[in-house]
Protein backbone atom coordinates (compact mmCIF):
# COMPACT_ATOMS: atom_id res chain seq x y z
CA UNK A 1 0.00 0.00 0.00
CA UNK A 2 1.39 3.43 -0.89
CA UNK A 3 2.81 5.38 2.02
CA UNK A 4 2.01 8.93 3.09
CA UNK A 5 2.85 11.69 0.66
CA UNK A 6 2.87 15.42 0.91
CA UNK A 7 -0.21 17.28 -0.21
CA UNK A 8 -0.29 17.94 -3.93
CA UNK A 9 0.18 21.42 -5.28
CA UNK A 10 -3.31 22.38 -6.41
CA UNK A 11 -2.12 25.66 -7.86
CA UNK A 12 -0.86 23.78 -10.94
CA UNK A 13 -3.26 22.81 -13.76
CA UNK A 14 -4.64 19.31 -13.35
CA UNK A 15 -4.25 16.90 -16.23
CA UNK A 16 -7.24 14.83 -17.29
CA UNK A 17 -5.31 11.60 -16.66
CA UNK A 18 -4.62 12.58 -13.05
CA UNK A 19 -8.25 13.50 -12.46
CA UNK A 20 -9.41 10.27 -14.12
CA UNK A 21 -7.29 8.25 -11.69
CA UNK A 22 -9.05 9.88 -8.76
CA UNK A 23 -12.45 9.79 -10.41
CA UNK A 24 -12.35 6.04 -11.01
CA UNK A 25 -11.81 5.61 -7.28
CA UNK A 26 -14.51 7.95 -5.97
CA UNK A 27 -17.16 7.35 -8.65
CA UNK A 28 -18.61 4.29 -6.87
CA UNK A 29 -18.91 6.00 -3.44
CA UNK A 30 -20.62 8.95 -5.17
CA UNK A 31 -22.82 6.49 -7.08
CA UNK A 32 -23.84 4.68 -3.89
CA UNK A 33 -24.58 7.94 -2.05
CA UNK A 34 -26.72 9.29 -4.92
CA UNK A 35 -28.42 5.95 -5.64
CA UNK A 36 -29.64 5.61 -2.07
CA UNK A 37 -31.66 8.82 -2.43
CA UNK A 38 -34.03 7.33 -5.02
CA UNK A 39 -33.66 3.55 -4.85
CA UNK A 40 -35.99 2.99 -1.88
CA UNK A 41 -38.56 5.61 -2.87
CA UNK A 42 -40.46 3.15 -5.06
CA UNK A 43 -40.01 0.31 -2.55
CA UNK A 44 -41.61 2.03 0.48
CA UNK A 45 -45.22 0.91 -0.14
CA UNK A 46 -44.07 -2.70 -0.65
CA UNK A 47 -42.06 -2.58 2.58
CA UNK A 48 -45.06 -1.07 4.40
CA UNK A 49 -47.31 -3.88 3.11
CA UNK A 50 -44.84 -6.57 4.18
CA UNK A 51 -44.52 -5.16 7.70
CA UNK A 52 -48.08 -3.77 7.99
CA UNK A 53 -46.84 -0.32 8.99
CA UNK A 54 -47.18 2.74 6.74
CA UNK A 55 -47.20 5.45 9.41
CA UNK A 56 -43.63 4.69 10.48
CA UNK A 57 -42.34 4.13 6.95
CA UNK A 58 -41.10 7.73 6.87
CA UNK A 59 -38.32 6.62 9.20
CA UNK A 60 -36.89 4.35 6.51
CA UNK A 61 -35.61 7.59 4.98
CA UNK A 62 -35.38 9.71 8.13
CA UNK A 63 -33.29 7.16 10.07
CA UNK A 64 -30.69 7.01 7.31
CA UNK A 65 -30.69 10.79 6.83
CA UNK A 66 -30.41 11.47 10.55
CA UNK A 67 -27.38 9.20 10.91
CA UNK A 68 -25.69 10.64 7.84
CA UNK A 69 -26.44 14.16 9.10
CA UNK A 70 -24.70 13.45 12.40
CA UNK A 71 -21.70 11.84 10.74
CA UNK A 72 -21.11 14.34 7.93
CA UNK A 73 -19.24 16.98 9.97
CA UNK A 74 -17.44 14.26 11.92
CA UNK A 75 -16.13 12.73 8.68
CA UNK A 76 -15.07 16.20 7.55
CA UNK A 77 -13.00 16.73 10.69
CA UNK A 78 -11.55 13.21 10.62
CA UNK A 79 -10.65 13.53 6.95
CA UNK A 80 -8.93 16.88 7.46
CA UNK A 81 -7.03 15.52 10.44
CA UNK A 82 -6.08 11.95 9.47
CA UNK A 83 -6.48 11.83 5.69
CA UNK A 84 -9.52 11.71 3.43
CA UNK A 85 -8.72 8.38 1.79
CA UNK A 86 -8.80 6.43 5.07
CA UNK A 87 -11.96 8.21 6.20
CA UNK A 88 -13.69 7.18 2.96
CA UNK A 89 -12.63 3.54 3.46
CA UNK A 90 -14.18 3.57 6.94
CA UNK A 91 -17.41 5.03 5.54
CA UNK A 92 -17.61 2.27 2.91
CA UNK A 93 -17.18 -0.43 5.57
CA UNK A 94 -20.05 0.93 7.70
CA UNK A 95 -22.29 1.38 4.65
CA UNK A 96 -21.72 -2.26 3.65
CA UNK A 97 -22.46 -3.52 7.19
CA UNK A 98 -25.69 -1.52 7.24
CA UNK A 99 -26.71 -2.96 3.87
CA UNK A 100 -26.34 -6.50 5.22
CA UNK A 101 -28.45 -5.63 8.26
CA UNK A 102 -31.15 -4.02 6.08
CA UNK A 103 -31.41 -7.08 3.85
CA UNK A 104 -31.90 -9.35 6.89
CA UNK A 105 -34.40 -7.14 8.78
CA UNK A 106 -37.44 -9.05 10.15
CA UNK A 107 -39.60 -5.99 10.91
CA UNK A 108 -40.08 -2.27 10.33
CA UNK A 109 -38.15 -1.00 13.35
CA UNK A 110 -35.35 -3.51 12.73
CA UNK A 111 -35.11 -2.11 9.22
CA UNK A 112 -35.07 1.44 10.56
CA UNK A 113 -32.24 0.57 12.98
CA UNK A 114 -30.30 -1.05 10.12
CA UNK A 115 -30.84 2.07 8.02
CA UNK A 116 -29.33 4.13 10.84
CA UNK A 117 -26.24 1.90 10.72
CA UNK A 118 -26.10 2.29 6.95
CA UNK A 119 -26.39 6.06 7.33
CA UNK A 120 -23.39 6.12 9.69
CA UNK A 121 -21.34 5.11 6.66
CA UNK A 122 -23.38 6.90 4.02
CA UNK A 123 -22.70 10.24 5.70
CA UNK A 124 -19.07 10.03 4.63
CA UNK A 125 -19.41 8.78 1.06
CA UNK A 126 -20.26 12.08 -0.62
CA UNK A 127 -18.35 14.25 1.87
CA UNK A 128 -15.04 12.46 1.47
CA UNK A 129 -15.43 11.97 -2.28
CA UNK A 130 -16.02 15.68 -2.79
CA UNK A 131 -13.13 16.53 -0.46
CA UNK A 132 -10.76 14.22 -2.35
CA UNK A 133 -11.69 15.91 -5.62
CA UNK A 134 -11.16 19.33 -4.07
CA UNK A 135 -7.78 18.15 -2.80
CA UNK A 136 -6.56 17.58 -6.35
CA UNK A 137 -8.47 20.08 -8.53
CA UNK A 138 -8.15 23.88 -8.01
CA UNK A 139 -11.44 25.86 -7.76
CA UNK A 140 -11.26 27.46 -11.22
CA UNK A 141 -10.79 24.06 -12.88
CA UNK A 142 -13.55 22.19 -11.02
CA UNK A 143 -16.38 23.24 -13.39
CA UNK A 144 -14.32 21.75 -16.24
CA UNK A 145 -14.72 18.30 -14.69
CA UNK A 146 -18.36 18.78 -13.64
CA UNK A 147 -19.58 16.66 -16.56
CA UNK A 148 -17.74 13.64 -15.14
CA UNK A 149 -19.55 14.00 -11.82
CA UNK A 150 -22.85 14.70 -13.57
CA UNK A 151 -22.41 11.44 -15.47
CA UNK A 152 -22.35 9.51 -12.21
CA UNK A 153 -25.48 11.28 -11.05
CA UNK A 154 -27.15 10.51 -14.39
CA UNK A 155 -26.44 6.80 -13.99
CA UNK A 156 -27.40 6.58 -10.31
CA UNK A 157 -30.40 8.90 -10.37
CA UNK A 158 -31.88 7.49 -13.57
CA UNK A 159 -31.35 3.82 -12.75
CA UNK A 160 -32.33 4.13 -9.06
CA UNK A 161 -36.11 4.52 -9.33
CA UNK A 162 -36.44 2.30 -12.40
CA UNK A 163 -34.33 -0.56 -11.03
CA UNK A 164 -35.96 -0.18 -7.61
CA UNK A 165 -39.44 -0.40 -9.09
CA UNK A 166 -38.61 -3.37 -11.32
CA UNK A 167 -36.86 -5.32 -8.55
CA UNK A 168 -39.72 -4.74 -6.11
CA UNK A 169 -42.31 -5.74 -8.74
CA UNK A 170 -40.49 -8.90 -9.83
CA UNK A 171 -38.56 -10.05 -6.74
CA UNK A 172 -38.14 -8.51 -3.27
CA UNK A 173 -37.04 -5.14 -1.89
CA UNK A 174 -34.33 -6.97 0.11
CA UNK A 175 -32.28 -7.45 -3.07
CA UNK A 176 -31.88 -3.67 -3.27
CA UNK A 177 -29.59 -3.86 -0.23
CA UNK A 178 -27.78 -7.04 -1.25
CA UNK A 179 -26.71 -5.36 -4.50
CA UNK A 180 -24.72 -2.77 -2.50
CA UNK A 181 -22.19 -5.34 -1.29
CA UNK A 182 -20.20 -6.03 -4.49
CA UNK A 183 -20.24 -2.31 -5.30
CA UNK A 184 -18.79 -1.49 -1.86
CA UNK A 185 -16.08 -4.12 -2.31
CA UNK A 186 -14.97 -2.73 -5.68
CA UNK A 187 -15.10 0.83 -4.35
CA UNK A 188 -12.92 -0.04 -1.34
CA UNK A 189 -10.36 -1.73 -3.63
CA UNK A 190 -10.11 1.34 -5.86
CA UNK A 191 -9.96 3.86 -2.98
CA UNK A 192 -7.26 1.80 -1.18
CA UNK A 193 -5.03 2.21 -4.24
CA UNK A 194 -5.05 6.01 -3.94
CA UNK A 195 -2.00 7.69 -2.50
CA UNK A 196 -2.39 8.62 1.15
CA UNK A 197 -2.12 12.39 1.72
CA UNK A 198 -1.23 13.81 5.12
CA UNK A 199 -3.97 15.53 7.08
CA UNK A 200 -4.02 19.11 8.24
CA UNK A 201 -4.52 18.70 11.97
CA UNK A 202 -3.66 21.61 14.21
CA UNK A 203 -1.54 21.01 17.35
CA UNK A 204 -3.68 19.95 20.29
CA UNK A 205 -6.78 19.28 18.17
CA UNK A 206 -9.25 17.01 19.97
CA UNK A 207 -12.53 15.34 19.11
CA UNK A 208 -15.67 17.11 20.34
CA UNK A 209 -17.48 14.06 21.75
CA UNK A 210 -19.89 16.18 23.82
CA UNK A 211 -20.86 18.19 20.74
CA UNK A 212 -21.56 15.00 18.77
CA UNK A 213 -23.74 13.66 21.62
CA UNK A 214 -25.71 16.90 22.03
CA UNK A 215 -26.27 17.25 18.29
CA UNK A 216 -27.36 13.64 17.71
CA UNK A 217 -29.68 13.59 20.73
CA UNK A 218 -31.27 16.94 19.90
CA UNK A 219 -31.73 16.10 16.22
CA UNK A 220 -33.25 12.70 16.99
CA UNK A 221 -35.66 14.20 19.54
CA UNK A 222 -36.73 16.99 17.17
CA UNK A 223 -37.36 14.57 14.30
CA UNK A 224 -39.27 12.16 16.56
CA UNK A 225 -41.47 15.05 17.66
CA UNK A 226 -42.14 16.18 14.07
CA UNK A 227 -42.90 12.62 12.97
CA UNK A 228 -45.13 11.50 15.85
CA UNK A 229 -46.99 14.69 16.82
CA UNK A 230 -50.36 15.07 15.14
CA UNK A 231 -51.25 11.38 14.76
CA UNK A 232 -49.64 9.50 17.69
CA UNK A 233 -50.48 12.34 20.11
CA UNK A 234 -51.80 15.90 19.85
CA UNK A 235 -49.56 18.85 19.01
CA UNK A 236 -50.43 20.53 22.32
CA UNK A 237 -50.35 17.36 24.43
CA UNK A 238 -47.88 16.83 27.26
CA UNK A 239 -45.65 14.43 25.26
CA UNK A 240 -45.53 16.86 22.33
CA UNK A 241 -44.67 19.90 24.45
CA UNK A 242 -42.10 17.88 26.41
CA UNK A 243 -40.31 16.67 23.27
CA UNK A 244 -40.34 20.13 21.68
CA UNK A 245 -39.01 21.75 24.87
CA UNK A 246 -36.30 19.09 25.18
CA UNK A 247 -35.17 19.59 21.58
CA UNK A 248 -34.97 23.38 22.06
CA UNK A 249 -33.02 22.99 25.30
CA UNK A 250 -30.53 20.63 23.66
CA UNK A 251 -30.10 23.02 20.74
CA UNK A 252 -29.32 25.86 23.15
CA UNK A 253 -26.83 23.71 25.07
CA UNK A 254 -25.20 22.65 21.80
CA UNK A 255 -24.66 26.21 20.58
CA UNK A 256 -23.35 27.29 23.99
CA UNK A 257 -20.97 24.33 24.11
CA UNK A 258 -19.73 24.72 20.52
CA UNK A 259 -18.89 28.41 20.97
CA UNK A 260 -16.51 27.49 23.79
CA UNK A 261 -14.66 24.82 21.81
CA UNK A 262 -11.42 25.52 20.00
CA UNK A 263 -12.22 22.73 17.51
CA UNK A 264 -16.02 22.31 17.60
CA UNK A 265 -17.97 19.45 16.05
CA UNK A 266 -20.02 21.93 14.02
CA UNK A 267 -17.94 24.02 11.57
CA UNK A 268 -18.91 27.32 13.20
CA UNK A 269 -15.79 29.07 11.92
CA UNK A 270 -17.04 28.58 8.35
CA UNK A 271 -20.59 29.61 9.16
CA UNK A 272 -19.28 32.99 10.33
CA UNK A 273 -18.41 33.71 6.67
CA UNK A 274 -21.43 35.35 5.00
CA UNK A 275 -21.26 33.47 1.66
CA UNK A 276 -21.07 30.09 3.39
CA UNK A 277 -23.76 30.98 5.94
CA UNK A 278 -26.32 32.01 3.30
CA UNK A 279 -25.59 29.16 0.88
CA UNK A 280 -25.81 26.69 3.78
CA UNK A 281 -29.28 27.99 4.64
CA UNK A 282 -30.23 27.79 0.95
CA UNK A 283 -29.08 24.16 0.75
CA UNK A 284 -31.00 23.23 3.90
CA UNK A 285 -34.26 24.71 2.60
CA UNK A 286 -33.79 23.28 -0.89
CA UNK A 287 -33.14 19.80 0.54
CA UNK A 288 -36.34 20.00 2.62
CA UNK A 289 -38.40 20.37 -0.55
CA UNK A 290 -36.41 18.15 -2.90
CA UNK A 291 -36.17 15.10 -0.65
CA UNK A 292 -39.83 15.35 0.33
CA UNK A 293 -40.66 15.23 -3.38
CA UNK A 294 -38.21 12.41 -4.18
CA UNK A 295 -39.41 10.23 -1.29
CA UNK A 296 -43.16 10.93 -1.40
CA UNK A 297 -43.92 11.32 -5.11
CA UNK A 298 -43.67 7.53 -5.72
CA UNK A 299 -45.70 6.92 -2.55
CA UNK A 300 -48.30 9.41 -3.81
CA UNK A 301 -48.53 7.65 -7.19
CA UNK A 302 -48.82 4.19 -5.65
CA UNK A 303 -51.06 4.95 -2.65
CA UNK A 304 -53.32 7.69 -3.98
CA UNK A 305 -53.53 6.51 -7.59
CA UNK A 306 -52.79 2.79 -7.33
CA UNK A 307 -49.88 2.67 -9.74
CA UNK A 308 -47.36 -0.14 -9.62
CA UNK A 309 -43.87 0.25 -8.19
CA UNK A 310 -42.40 0.01 -11.70
CA UNK A 311 -44.79 2.70 -12.99
CA UNK A 312 -43.95 5.00 -10.08
CA UNK A 313 -40.25 4.48 -10.74
CA UNK A 314 -40.68 5.46 -14.37
CA UNK A 315 -42.58 8.61 -13.37
CA UNK A 316 -39.75 9.56 -11.01
CA UNK A 317 -37.36 9.47 -13.98
CA UNK A 318 -38.23 12.97 -15.29
CA UNK A 319 -37.50 14.46 -11.85
CA UNK A 320 -34.11 12.75 -11.54
CA UNK A 321 -33.18 13.50 -15.16
CA UNK A 322 -34.13 17.13 -14.55
CA UNK A 323 -31.86 17.27 -11.51
CA UNK A 324 -28.96 15.93 -13.54
CA UNK A 325 -29.59 18.29 -16.47
CA UNK A 326 -29.93 21.22 -14.07
CA UNK A 327 -26.62 20.32 -12.41
CA UNK A 328 -24.90 20.04 -15.78
CA UNK A 329 -26.28 23.37 -16.99
CA UNK A 330 -25.32 25.01 -13.71
CA UNK A 331 -21.74 23.74 -14.08
CA UNK A 332 -21.53 25.22 -17.57
CA UNK A 333 -22.86 28.59 -16.40
CA UNK A 334 -20.36 28.68 -13.55
CA UNK A 335 -17.50 27.66 -15.86
CA UNK A 336 -18.24 30.62 -18.15
CA UNK A 337 -19.07 33.23 -15.52
CA UNK A 338 -16.90 32.12 -12.59
CA UNK A 339 -19.92 32.95 -10.37
CA UNK A 340 -21.22 29.99 -8.31
CA UNK A 341 -23.61 32.27 -6.44
CA UNK A 342 -25.94 32.89 -9.42
CA UNK A 343 -27.62 29.61 -10.55
CA UNK A 344 -29.60 28.75 -7.36
CA UNK A 345 -31.53 32.03 -7.45
CA UNK A 346 -33.13 31.26 -10.80
CA UNK A 347 -33.28 27.48 -10.47
CA UNK A 348 -35.18 27.46 -7.19
CA UNK A 349 -37.72 29.93 -8.57
CA UNK A 350 -38.49 27.41 -11.32
CA UNK A 351 -38.79 24.60 -8.77
CA UNK A 352 -41.21 26.56 -6.60
CA UNK A 353 -43.48 27.23 -9.59
CA UNK A 354 -43.44 23.53 -10.58
CA UNK A 355 -44.29 22.38 -7.04
CA UNK A 356 -47.17 24.83 -6.82
CA UNK A 357 -48.54 23.56 -10.13
CA UNK A 358 -48.17 19.96 -8.89
CA UNK A 359 -50.35 20.83 -5.90
CA UNK A 360 -53.26 21.78 -8.19
CA UNK A 361 -52.70 19.65 -11.30
CA UNK A 362 -54.59 16.36 -11.79
CA UNK A 363 -52.39 13.33 -11.25
CA UNK A 364 -52.03 12.30 -14.88
CA UNK A 365 -48.77 10.70 -15.94
CA UNK A 366 -47.82 13.31 -18.54
CA UNK A 367 -48.44 16.25 -16.23
CA UNK A 368 -46.71 14.70 -13.23
CA UNK A 369 -43.70 13.83 -15.37
CA UNK A 370 -43.45 17.30 -16.95
CA UNK A 371 -43.77 19.14 -13.64
CA UNK A 372 -41.30 16.76 -12.02
CA UNK A 373 -38.73 17.53 -14.72
CA UNK A 374 -39.19 21.29 -14.26
CA UNK A 375 -38.77 20.96 -10.49
CA UNK A 376 -35.68 18.84 -11.02
CA UNK A 377 -34.10 21.35 -13.41
CA UNK A 378 -34.31 23.96 -10.69
CA UNK A 379 -33.18 21.71 -7.86
CA UNK A 380 -30.17 20.59 -9.89
CA UNK A 381 -28.72 24.10 -9.85
CA UNK A 382 -28.06 24.13 -6.11
CA UNK A 383 -25.50 21.47 -5.13
CA UNK A 384 -22.80 22.11 -7.79
CA UNK A 385 -22.96 25.82 -6.99
CA UNK A 386 -22.85 25.25 -3.24
CA UNK A 387 -19.88 22.85 -3.36
CA UNK A 388 -17.82 25.18 -5.55
CA UNK A 389 -18.69 28.21 -3.47
CA UNK A 390 -17.80 26.77 -0.06
CA UNK A 391 -14.60 25.12 -1.30
CA UNK A 392 -13.48 28.43 -2.80
CA UNK A 393 -14.26 30.48 0.30
CA UNK A 394 -13.01 27.92 2.85
CA UNK A 395 -9.60 27.25 1.28
CA UNK A 396 -7.69 24.02 0.79
CA UNK A 397 -6.81 23.30 4.43
CA UNK A 398 -10.52 23.15 5.32
CA UNK A 399 -11.87 21.22 2.33
CA UNK A 400 -13.20 18.42 4.53
CA UNK A 401 -14.99 20.84 6.85
CA UNK A 402 -16.34 22.75 3.83
CA UNK A 403 -17.72 19.61 2.18
CA UNK A 404 -19.13 18.50 5.54
CA UNK A 405 -20.86 21.86 6.03
CA UNK A 406 -22.83 21.46 2.82
CA UNK A 407 -23.47 17.77 3.44
CA UNK A 408 -24.68 18.58 6.97
CA UNK A 409 -27.05 21.23 5.64
CA UNK A 410 -28.30 18.91 2.92
CA UNK A 411 -28.84 15.96 5.26
CA UNK A 412 -30.46 18.13 7.93
CA UNK A 413 -32.82 19.63 5.37
CA UNK A 414 -33.60 16.21 3.90
CA UNK A 415 -34.37 14.81 7.36
CA UNK A 416 -36.58 17.75 8.30
CA UNK A 417 -38.34 17.84 4.94
CA UNK A 418 -39.10 14.11 4.93
CA UNK A 419 -40.27 14.15 8.56
CA UNK A 420 -42.40 17.30 8.23
CA UNK A 421 -43.94 16.29 4.91
CA UNK A 422 -44.78 12.85 6.28
CA UNK A 423 -46.24 14.34 9.47
CA UNK A 424 -48.32 16.81 7.44
CA UNK A 425 -49.67 14.29 4.94
CA UNK A 426 -50.24 11.42 7.36
CA UNK A 427 -51.71 13.85 9.90
CA UNK A 428 -54.40 14.90 7.39
CA UNK A 429 -55.49 11.32 6.75
CA UNK A 430 -56.81 8.83 9.27
CA UNK A 431 -54.98 5.53 9.85
CA UNK A 432 -58.03 3.68 8.49
CA UNK A 433 -57.89 5.64 5.23
CA UNK A 434 -54.15 5.01 4.90
CA UNK A 435 -54.64 1.29 5.48
CA UNK A 436 -57.44 1.18 2.91
CA UNK A 437 -55.40 3.19 0.38
CA UNK A 438 -52.44 0.87 0.88
CA UNK A 439 -54.67 -1.98 -0.31
CA UNK A 440 -55.98 -0.14 -3.40
CA UNK A 441 -59.19 1.38 -2.05
CA UNK A 442 -60.82 3.99 -4.31
CA UNK A 443 -63.63 6.54 -4.18
CA UNK A 444 -63.74 8.98 -1.29
CA UNK A 445 -60.69 7.40 0.38
CA UNK A 446 -58.53 8.07 -2.67
CA UNK A 447 -59.79 11.66 -2.85
CA UNK A 448 -58.92 12.32 0.81
CA UNK A 449 -55.43 10.85 0.43
CA UNK A 450 -54.84 12.81 -2.81
CA UNK A 451 -55.89 16.06 -1.12
CA UNK A 452 -53.44 15.45 1.72
CA UNK A 453 -50.56 15.03 -0.72
CA UNK A 454 -51.58 18.17 -2.63
CA UNK A 455 -51.43 20.17 0.60
CA UNK A 456 -47.93 18.80 1.16
CA UNK A 457 -46.79 19.83 -2.33
CA UNK A 458 -48.12 23.36 -1.75
CA UNK A 459 -46.19 23.57 1.53
CA UNK A 460 -43.02 22.41 -0.28
CA UNK A 461 -43.54 25.17 -2.86
CA UNK A 462 -43.78 27.80 -0.12
CA UNK A 463 -40.60 26.51 1.50
CA UNK A 464 -38.78 26.62 -1.84
CA UNK A 465 -39.71 30.29 -2.20
CA UNK A 466 -38.04 30.95 1.16
CA UNK A 467 -34.95 29.22 -0.27
CA UNK A 468 -35.03 31.66 -3.20
CA UNK A 469 -34.86 34.55 -0.73
CA UNK A 470 -31.90 32.96 1.06
CA UNK A 471 -30.09 32.34 -2.27
CA UNK A 472 -30.53 35.97 -3.26
CA UNK A 473 -28.67 37.03 -0.10
CA UNK A 474 -25.48 35.09 -0.99
CA UNK A 475 -22.73 37.69 -1.65
CA UNK A 476 -20.84 37.64 -4.93
CA UNK A 477 -18.12 34.98 -5.07
CA UNK A 478 -15.60 34.63 -7.92
CA UNK A 479 -13.77 31.35 -8.46
CA UNK A 480 -10.56 33.25 -9.12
Amino acid sequence: MPGPAPAPDTAQPVRVARFAQLFTAVMLPIFLAALDQTLLATATPAIARDFGNLHDSTWIAVGYLLASTIMAPLYGRLGDRYGRRDALLGALALFAAGSVACAASPGMWWLIAARVLQGLGGGGLMVMSQALIGEVVPPRQRPRFQAWLSGVFVLSSVTGPVVGGLVVSAYSWRWLFVANLPLCAVAAWRVARLQRVRGHAEPGQEHDAAGVLLFSTGAALALLWLTLAGHRFGWLSAPSLGMASGACALAWLLLRHERRQRHPFLPLELLRLAPIAWITLTVMLFACSMFALVFFLPVYLQIAHHGSAAHAGLLLLPLTVGIVLGANASGRVIARSGRPDLPPRFGLTLSAAALLALAFAPAQSLQVGALGMLAGLGFGSVMPSAQLLVQTVAGRSRLGAAAATISLARSTGASLGTAVFGALVFGLVSPADLHAALHAAGGAVALRVTHAFHVGFAAAAALTLVAVVAASRVPRVDLE
